[in-house]
């Protein structure tokens, strides 16, 4: 049977379901002309009818074949931990199991990846100490969002509805039952429904111990199977009747405990027909005593010691059973050692020849690329050293110009000063005299002497005052912006908005000039580089520090390509000054979504 695409490899699953008879596999064997396609079918034949030496032989005939793509032995691999399963070897069944999913992971073969993590799910977990393993039931449920599969949302909070039924957490287990009864189900997953409906009732019955609530719930299991009789077995139909059988003991209503006790009793099981056998007459001996039904009682347990007798040979018969397939497994285990070596070898001898072949000319490769590496090393050093120059350079130019305006402004103090403090005191007592003499000499000489000294001196003053402000102006800081912003304004191509907060008192006039600055050239860069419609300039005091934000619409940058060795004269200048007031900058940008420059100076 080959497996060669994902459809095909979905009829092992088909196979696998409960509904297909064995009458069914049987006839496809007769009708396959393919005996590659026969010894699959045989292989689900024997693992539904439980043949296990069977299954032995066939597994290692289909291993020992060479042509086994690795959709196959990811199939294998599952069809492998279900015989270990059936035969109650936790370690093979579960590495069997995850081969099966570790394969198929590799080729993305949705049906076994989420088949396997099914069963990977109902493993024994070593760290809870308990049945179930909640990291597979994980991975189960991720994979079952990424491949969207209704059935394994089913299948998935049916199982952790185990996982929490197994720890006694009835509330989290009846959640997952009641959640999984939700979804819509499928012909094929419609087998789940009495099962949860079955778990739903034990839960009432011997946990929560609602037995009201746990017939209800076994009444809709028993109406399922009429409905559905196709689902119905004898095993399943033995279930239900004990299960009610314990419901009704437990509310004390001896006459339907013993008739449903009677009616399981009536059945003929596959498997576990004496432990359960047993169990019915032990609980008919117990309801007949209540009853003071002592005959029967005692009838009853003669019977049940009859079985447990026979169940204590049985279980010694299958512990020699259970050594022998213990045997049968470790040679089977040595077996797939030496298929695997053989592999190994095969595929190591491939290897070392593909290695031969192309070591020469990886290393003629590798030469000229590292010739090539050098070469351009050489020039990327040279182009880094002529960067450093340059930026050396403009450093010392910024360093000048500093000095320059620090000179200019000190130049301008100077004048001021002495336009204010001698001209201007020298007019003024000029003035004095003036106004001595005004009484002995003709009053309108004076007036209009004193008028002309007036003005002289309003315009001293006016001097001082200009000469004093600097770039600044004498309005201050934000005044000089707003200026700056209408100004630039005025030619529509860019409108510049101001928007203050806390700057009601002047900051001292050197920091002023140097944040003035800092803003002139990011707004002088917005102009130049961002092609922005609109810019907006916030400034903020919050009396230690003052929070400056300029923001644009333009077409924005990756700011990550601002680095150290890169950034542009502009951005170096603005980053050496905010540097020198102790303050830091942040720059925010998207392509197409503007710019934002954010910088915070300590006051």
């Amino acid at each position: 049977m080959s497996f060669c695409n994902a459809q095909q490899n979905d009829s092992i699953y088909y196979y696998l379901n409960k509904n297909i008879t064995t009458a069914y596999l049987e006839k496809k064997i007769k009708t396959s002309n393919n005996s590659e396609q026969q010894d699959w079918l045989y292989l689900l034949l024997y693992l539904k009818t439980e043949q296990k030496d069977s299954i032995i032989k066939l597994i290692r005939k289909v291993e020992n074949r060479d042509s086994l793509s690795t959709r196959n032995i990811a199939s294998l691999s599952y069809l492998k931990g279900l015989y270990f399963k059936k035969v109650d070897n936790d370690s093979l069944r579960f590495s069997n199991f995850q081969t099966a999913y570790i394969t198929a992971n590799k080729i993305k073969d949705i049906p076994t990846i989420l088949y396997s993590l099914e069963q990977l799910s109902q493993t024994y977990d070593y760290n809870e100490n308990n049945y179930y393993n909640k990291f597979y039931l994980d991975l189960l449920y991720e994979k079952t969002k990424l491949y969207n599969l209704e059935e394994f949302r089913i299948k998935y909070h049916f199982l952790l509805g185990n996982y929490y039924l197994f720890r006694e957490k009835e509330t989290k287990a009846l959640f997952n039952y009641k959640k999984a009864l939700t979804f819509k189900f499928k012909t094929k997953d419609s087998v789940l429904i009495p099962t949860i409906y079955n778990n739903i009732g034990s839960l009432y019955t011997d946990i929560i111990e609602k037995p009201d609530s746990a017939l209800f719930y076994f009444d809709k299991q028993s109406l399922f199977f009429k409905n559905h009789p196709k689902f119905s077995s004898p095993n399943s139909r033995f279930l239900n009747f004990i299960n009610k059988g314990s419901a009704y003991n437990k509310l004390n209503k001896n006459k339907e405990a013993k008739f449903y006790y009677k009616k399981a009793d009536s059945i003929k099981l596959d498997i576990y027909q004496l432990s359960n056998k047993s169990y019915i007459k032990e609980n008919l001996a117990k309801i007949n005593y209540k009853t003071k039904n002592y005959k029967k009682a005692y009838e009853y347990l003669q019977k049940f010691n009859e079985l447990s007798d026979s169940l204590n040979q049985e279980e010694h018969q299958k512990s020699i059973t259970r050594i022998k397939e213990k045997f049968d497994n470790q040679g089977l285990r040595l077996k797939n050692l030496e298929i695997e070596s053989k592999r190994k070898q095969n595929r190591n001898l491939l290897f070392g020849a593909l290695a031969f072949i192309l070591f020469g000319s990886i290393t003629a490769f590798l030469i000229q690329k590292n010739t090539r590496k050098k070469q351009k090393l050489a020039e990327q050093e040279k182009a880094l050293e002529t960067q450093k120059l340059a930026t050396v350079l403009k450093e010392q130019e910024l360093v000048n110009i500093d000095a320059m305006i620090e000179g200019q402004e000190k130049e301008r103090q100077r004048i001021a000063n002495d336009l204010h403090d001698d001209l201007g005191g020298l007019m003024a007592t000029v003035k004095l005299h003036f106004n001595a003499l005004k009484d002995k000499q003709t009053p309108e000489l004076f007036d209009k002497t004193t008028t002309l000294l007036d003005e002289a001196y309003q315009k001293i003053r006016s001097i001082a005052h200009t000469k004093n402000s600097g770039v600044i102006a004498k309005q201050g800081l934000l005044k000089a912006v707003q200026n700056m912003a209408d100004k630039i304004s005025v030619s529509n191509k860019i409108t510049v908005a101001i928007i203050d907060h806390g700057l009601e008192n002047r900051l001292e006039n050197s920091l002023e000039l140097t944040i003035f600055r800092i803003i002139q050239e990011l707004i002088t860069n917005v102009i130049k580089h961002a092609e922005a419609t609109e810019a907006t300039i916030h400034l903020t005091n919050h009396d230690d520090s003052l929070n400056i934000m300029i923001e644009d619409n333009g077409k924005g940058f990756n700011p990550s390509q601002i680095t150290t060795k890169n950034k542009g004269m502009g951005i170096s200048s603005i980053d050496k000054r905010v540097e020198h007031l102790n303050g830091n900058m942040t720059i925010e940008s998207e392509i197409n979504k503007g710019t934002t420059i954010i910088i915070d100076i300590p006051i």
